[in-house]
């Protein structure tokens, strides 16, 4: 276990540690202020980010658009036009490879998926559908209230509105097939 220090972390983050190992880390302070169910929820919507394997790895791309950049840098000196081009192409392949893995749709849909699966886990686990969207979107909500930073605040009321929707096809869904449940309230806590 790594204790580390931040300004504002966040509540939760994972991290790949080994070929098969993820490390999960928790705000404790933040944790401790969410209700039980919504803890569950943010936890499986990590798990469900393990097994989708979209969690981020070790990134070579920083050292090799460093690499890169020095090298291009360097070459620029020396004047070797072969070794110029190789180190741009090290900088073009490295730099493509950081703008895939930080591009805001893509996470925005890997967040999303994972929530629909950390729904299907807490189902799995005794939640009834409703209580576990109610408890996913509770939890979204304090998120929004607590995350100061206006970019990350968008990201988690995207969230809650891709959950909003996902609550109301599957209220619709439940309405058609007759399940004897009650879904009335599938929205009504957001």
């Amino acid at each position: 276990m790594r204790l580390q220090r931040a300004v504002n972390p966040p509540l939760v983050t994972s991290e790949e540690i080994g070929k098969d190992q993820v490390e999960v880390q928790v705000d404790l302070a933040k944790w401790e202020q969410l209700a039980l169910d919504q803890r569950n929820l943010l936890f499986w919507h990590e798990v469900a980010r393990i097994q989708n394997d979209t969690i981020p790895k070790d990134g070579w791309e920083m050292a090799a658009l460093a690499i890169g950049l020095g090298g291009a840098v360097g070459e620029l000196w020396v004047q070797d036009g072969l070794l110029l081009f190789l180190a741009l192409g090290l900088c073009g392949v490295s730099g493509w490879r950081l703008y895939q893995r930080n591009n805001g749709l893509k996470t925005l849909k890997e967040a999303i998926d994972a929530d629909e699966r950390a729904i299907a886990l807490a189902t799995r686990f005794g939640y009834t559908l409703p209580n576990a969207y109610k408890s996913l979107g509770s939890a979204l909500k304090v998120l929004i209230e607590q995350t100061p930073k206006k970019k990350q605040r968008k990201k988690f009321e995207e969230r809650l509105d891709a959950l909003k929707k996902s609550a109301a096809k599957a209220k619709e869904k439940a309405k058609t097939g007759g399940r004897p449940e009650s879904y009335d309230s599938y929205s009504d806590a957001y």
